[in-house]
């Protein structure tokens, strides 16, 4: 491992850590009183960012399968770029509004009896589907940078074999996102 690569490493390593201290954050700090109105958008486009990324992941297996290089690139660069938009978005998103609760019809903050009954086992997917989301989430950042790296710089062997892990937990991650956004929906209170 030469200089360059030991310092890309400990940045990798610390923007990560920086991401998840800051999620960390943003659910124990108050959300502030004003919110701006754009911000009622932001999982709808969060959502969608998630589903064109879940569609590039594929699209560029399917170049990388075919040996078209840099139709690979390109399509990673684009959907590397896309995550940080997503980043951004989320944590602009969940500083001004917590978290929106699976069955809450009324919208009041509370899960009823009736409104649990009424969602019955879809609360257990829903959380299932949302925990292995989050936790494969973080694990899944540092290998993304790190396997976006290797494959910048042409360390092909390098990248296939993180890529081994990293391209199927990205993937699954981009896709329960769009599972969640779906399911979470319709209990958003705007």
């Amino acid at each position: 491992m030469n200089l360059n690569d030991k310092i890309f490493s400990r940045l990798i390593w610390i923007v990560s850590a920086v991401v998840l201290v800051v999620v960390v954050i943003l659910k124990l700090v108050p959300p502030p009183q004003t919110k701006p109105d754009f911000i009622y958008m932001l999982p709808h486009i969060i959502g969608g960012i998630n589903a064109t990324c879940s569609a590039l992941l594929v699209l560029s297996l399917i170049f990388i399968k075919q040996k078209n290089i840099k139709a690979h690139k390109t399509t990673n660069v684009i959907t590397f770029m896309l995550s940080a938009v997503f980043l951004i978005f989320y944590i602009l998103f969940h500083l001004y509004e917590k978290d929106t609760k699976y069955g809450d019809v009324d919208h009041n903050g509370i899960i009823s009896a009736a409104e649990l009954a009424a969602v019955g086992v879809n609360r257990y997917i829903y959380f299932f589907i949302l925990i292995t989301h989050i936790l494969l989430a973080i694990v899944v950042l540092p290998l993304i940078l790190i396997s976006f790296l290797r494959g910048f710089n042409m360390q092909v062997e390098k990248h296939k074999r993180i890529v081994r892990w990293a391209y199927p937990v990205w993937l699954y991650v981009a896709v329960t996102g769009v599972i969640v956004y779906l399911m979470i929906s319709p209990y958003y209170n705007f």
